[in-house]
């Protein structure tokens, strides 16, 4: 299994930890602001502060495959942290860490996991930095659908960083679609 470790922050500012918490915290309402989480379907219900629930998500984002896991809430501590452990196509721990600063509040994730797809973990030497690169486009969805769910001005991007994303997701996509090539030939029953 293919290891990693992610750390993104945001400031986000005029706004309260208790605000942000509350977005964070109800992930069923993620799909309609998060772009790239496709599914949030709750199993197992927690506590009456949802500690311990479990719900399965479902994430994609510009290349061709989705990554589904469970999610069961391991600590909630109001209004700054947030943690769960994953199981699924993603096995490993991710915490939302909320500290208000100057008017507004950082705001960090560390997910720490390993992939469970075979052919994840067979192309992890090639393609580990596409996927880190996935990371931080499903991450940055998730910071501009958070900061418009707040009502906070939209954050402004550069043209090069477009471009860059733009031939990064066609690199990957046609890295992943030979590979899957390759995987159906070698599956094909040879002719005898």
């Amino acid at each position: 299994m293919k290891q990693y470790q992610f750390v993104t922050t945001w400031f986000l500012e005029d706004t309260t930890a208790e605000a942000v918490f509350d977005a964070l915290l109800h992930t069923e309402q993620w799909p309609g602001w998060w772009h790239g989480v496709t599914q949030v379907g709750e199993l197992v219900p927690g506590d009456e502060t949802g500690l311990g629930n479990v719900r399965r998500y479902t994430f994609r984002s510009l290349l061709p495959y989705s990554l589904t896991f469970d999610m069961r809430s391991t600590a909630i501590e109001r209004p700054s942290i947030l943690e769960g452990a994953a199981f699924g196509d993603l096995v490993g721990t991710g915490k939302w860490t909320l500290t208000p600063r100057d008017g507004g509040v950082d705001v960090r994730y560390d997910w720490n996991v390993g992939t469970t797809k075979e052919w994840m973990n067979v192309l992890a030497p090639i393609t580990g930095p596409v996927f880190e690169w996935n990371h931080d486009i499903i991450m940055r969805w998730g910071e501009e659908g958070l900061r418009s769910t707040l009502g906070l001005p939209r954050l402004e991007r550069h043209d090069a960083q477009r471009t860059t994303r733009r031939r990064v997701a066609l690199a990957a996509w046609i890295a992943v679609a030979a590979f899957a090539t390759l995987r159906s030939w070698r599956r094909r029953p040879s002719r005898s």
